[in-house]
């Protein structure tokens, strides 16, 4: 059984849908409830919730920033050239524009942030296995 099971029915705001939109961008399951989604407000905000092991590729947010806010489980953030930081539920993360970087969840365990991102991403090769099972 994976640590924080509760995670995957959400903490704050329901889970939502597979987030087969985004699928080809992803190692594994992830799951997608867009929360803001205005198009009179150049930001949107959704709660996104990985299965075990489940993390998104590389990428580069473009004109525009990344903010995640943890809500549960825990998880991997990690910026190119730099090691990966451990996150758990309370931790905030500011991705400035133009950083490349990846997120998701730890190998045994659910996780669950609020992404509110300004921009367009640029999506980058997988993390590969061997990347991350040295954490």
């Amino acid at each position: 059984m994976a640590k924080h099971e509760e995670v995957k029915n959400g903490v704050i705001f329901p889970a939502g849908e597979k987030n087969d939109a985004f699928a080809k961008y992803f190692v594994g399951q992830s799951y997608l409830k867009t929360l803001v989604a205005d198009p009179k407000v150049n930001v949107g905000v959704g709660n996104v919730t990985f299965e075990p092991g489940c993390r998104n590729n590389w990428h580069i947010h473009r004109n525009g920033f990344q903010l995640l806010l943890v809500t549960g489980g825990e998880g991997w953030y990690q910026e190119e050239g730099k090691p990966a930081q451990f996150l758990k539920a309370g931790d905030v993360i500011i991705i400035h524009d133009g950083v490349k970087h990846w997120h998701g969840a730890a190998k045994d365990s659910w996780f669950e942030h609020i992404a509110i991102t300004a921009g367009t991403p640029e999506w980058l090769e997988p993390v590969s296995d061997e990347e991350y099972n040295k954490l």
